[in-house]
């Protein structure tokens, strides 16, 4: 068969033709796989990030928003950038300027806020140009660095507990014996006040110096199998007299719970730490609740007021020794509830809103 040149031009202009859109499709095709399957937050959107045109599995297990959730909104309405980092964006992006693990927080779709790191390329899809969004959650790395720090931190109080607390309390004793001494002798009657003020004093410290032990790493620990919902039961009388007193109630939600290998009277501490901390937070006729349920291989214990909250700024250095905000608190009471926590390897997890604040201790099975 004879081909003329002309012929032969378009069948191997045809062919080129037919190879790169088989490239092109096997390209597009391999990203949108990668696409999807990415661990990562990724997002397709218009050149001017106005509108969100595909999200990948990630983005929807993640931020709890569903592919047609992102696509009839734009990302400002979904919270994954603010104004003011769009607004950023786009310097960047019409100055030509690179935007790699730009540090954002977003919001998923129950109100949680989570970190991120986001970058931002620009990529030719169908001819056109659109933007890709790539976030990468570090909310959990962030979490876990800062109880790293935390348990840390406590664990040298703790070190330190145990190293001074015994060498201070000695010669506390030993100034109270002999101030009890002098206060019974016929010349220093008329200055029994001073002496009652001094021993006061000395008792307040010894008290300071008994909490502190308690945040000791190695303190000694008697478990024994254990259910919490007695002990919430035995201890109810006096948490229900100290919430009268103030003019508040406490309501028990109990459910029934597997026993737990516990030292009660550290249980005992814990419980009572959280509900009077609960109980001061709140004014008059607030009601705290306290509750017990299982979850999965777990124990949960949650201790719920109706206060004001606890600023984001402060949340972070709950159960740092000796940080209170309390006016006469010793900043001891949250940070050993985290110690004996810790011994039983359980955790506290901290829910503050406007609303209230949830104190929940989960317990592991024995």
């Amino acid at each position: 068969m004879y081909w003329d040149n002309a012929q032969l031009s378009d069948s191997v202009t045809e062919y080129i033709s037919h190879n790169i859109d088989q490239a092109l499709r096997l390209s597009e095709e391999m990203f949108y796989k990668a696409f999807d399957n990415s661990p990562n937050i990724m997002i397709i959107s218009t050149i001017d990030a106005k509108r969100i045109l595909k999200v990948n599995k990630s983005f929807v297990r993640i931020t709890g928003f569903s592919s047609q959730d992102a696509i009839v909104n734009n990302p400002l309405l979904l919270n994954i950038i603010s104004q003011e980092q769009l607004e950023i964006i786009r310097k960047k992006l019409k100055a030509q300027e690179e935007i790699q693990n730009l540090e954002t927080n977003f919001l998923t779709k129950n109100g949680e806020v989570r970190v991120g790191l986001l970058s931002i390329d620009t990529i030719e899809l169908n001819g056109q140009s659109h933007l890709l969004l790539n976030m990468n959650d570090i909310t959990d790395k962030i979490n876990l660095e800062k109880e790293m720090a935390r348990l840390e931190r406590l664990n040298l109080i703790g070190e330190m507990a145990a190293g001074i607390s015994h060498e201070i309390r000695n010669p506390l004793t030993t100034v109270r014996g002999f101030l009890q001494l002098f206060k019974i002798r016929n010349e220093c009657l008329h200055q029994q006040e001073y002496f009652d003020l001094m021993i006061d004093e000395l008792d307040r410290a010894n008290s300071i110096i008994t909490e502190f032990l308690s945040l000791a790493k190695k303190k000694a620990t008697n478990k024994r199998l254990t259910n919490l919902n007695n002990i919430i039961q035995n201890l109810a009388p006096l948490m229900q007299a100290d919430a009268v007193s103030a003019g508040k109630s406490i309501r028990l939600e109990l459910t029934p719970i597997p026993d737990l290998l516990v030292d009660e009277k550290e249980i005992r501490q814990i419980i009572l730490n959280l509900t009077r901390n609960g109980l001061e937070a709140m004014g008059q006729g607030g009601h705290l609740t306290i509750k017990t349920l299982r979850q999965e291989d777990e124990v949960l214990l949650s201790v719920q007021d109706q206060g004001s909250g606890i600023s984001p700024e402060i949340i972070d250095k709950i159960g740092t020794p000796f940080f209170t905000t309390k006016d006469n608190g010793t900043g001891l009471g949250l940070a050993i509830c985290y110690s004996i926590a810790t011994r039983h390897g359980a955790r506290i997890e901290i829910d503050s809103s406007p609303a209230g604040t949830v104190f929940a201790v989960h317990f592991p099975l024995a």
